[in-house]
């Protein structure tokens, strides 16, 4: 059985997409799925927008973890994305280390990086491919939605792309696969767009 490349793109800050990663990580154990992270900034969807006073100061520091993820991608190759994105979830969703120099250089030391790359943290000339990563995930599946966002190809080779799912906490074993299942059923049917309900609890890490 061949394998299906699911391109995911996440901001390492946004619990919801930590959570969407490890539901992913278990369907790779259950399923011929390969899952390929890119970068997209929830700091870059929301300019110009009007978000709650308590979310400001993170569109401000939520810039610095993904340029650094984007410079780590093109001077080192997509596949660094993987250990990094891994190293910083875990830090700042499990071990609450913040969004600071202090979290990303740590991060970076997990991953097998160089340090140097802290540098791209406040370097504003990483902004423009950072743009273009978000931009090839999201402009797919339209402004309205954050991260996560799956690519995945469809039945007959044409691409989906579908934001979530949004869930906690991660199904494990063949349930997560059989979630999969699902996803796929419903992302593939022609002209279904949405499928939600309240959320009735915070994000659960275990």
């Amino acid at each position: 059985m061949s394998t299906t490349i699911a391109d995911m793109w996440v901001d390492p800050r946004c619990p919801w997409a930590w959570i969407t990663s490890r539901w992913m990580a278990e369907v790779e154990q259950v399923r011929s799925v390969e899952m390929r992270f890119h970068i997209m900034s929830l700091s870059v969807l929301n300019e110009g927008r009007e978000v709650p006073e308590k979310y400001r100061q993170g569109m401000i520091d939520g810039w610095a973890c993904v340029r650094v993820c984007i410079a780590a991608q093109h001077e080192h190759g997509n596949e660094v994305l993987r250990p990094l994105y891994e190293a910083m979830g875990r830090l700042i969703h499990i071990e609450k280390a913040g969004l600071g120099h202090d979290m990303i250089s740590a991060a970076l030391a997990e991953a097998g990086l160089p340090a140097g790359l802290i540098e791209a943290a406040e370097d504003t000339g990483w902004d423009e491919k950072l743009r273009a990563e978000h931009h090839e995930g999201m402009d797919p599946v339209g402004s309205e939605v954050g991260t996560p966002v799956i690519h995945v190809p469809g039945p007959d080779g044409t691409p989906l792309a579908f934001f979530g799912p949004v869930l906690t906490p991660a199904p494990r074993g063949e349930a997560a696969g059989k979630l999969w299942d699902a996803v796929l059923a419903v992302a593939s049917t022609d002209g279904f767009f949405e499928l939600k309900r309240g959320r009735d609890r915070d994000p659960i890490f275990d």
